[in-house]
């Protein structure tokens, strides 16, 4: 399993892109993806990168449709092959769950 945290924007459409961010969420919630969206980034497992990264592009390409001329992404991946985590595995190993 991979977990990713994903956050993207556009960085030129003025100081609140809540309405691009919003778009990306949809997309990552309509992927059918396990998910948590926090106040900076949303988290996600993943079974593969392919699966991934077909929701990063959907989520790139719903904010260029709204007119973004500018994208930023960050993605932080972890891919475990050692054995299934997830991110209730995770916020589990830190006392969180």
């Amino acid at each position: 399993m991979i977990i990713a945290e994903f956050a993207i924007f556009p960085t030129s459409e003025g100081i609140s892109v809540s309405k691009y961010v919003k778009e990306a969420i949809k997309v990552i919630e309509d992927s059918g993806l396990n998910h948590e969206t926090g106040g900076m980034a949303t988290t996600i497992e993943s079974p593969d990168l392919r699966t991934l990264f077909k929701v990063i592009v959907k989520a790139h390409k719903a904010i260029a449709d709204m007119g973004a001329r500018r994208i930023h992404i960050d993605l932080h991946v972890d891919h475990r092959l050692d054995r299934v985590a997830s991110i209730e595995s995770k916020l589990k190993a830190i006392g969180k769950r």
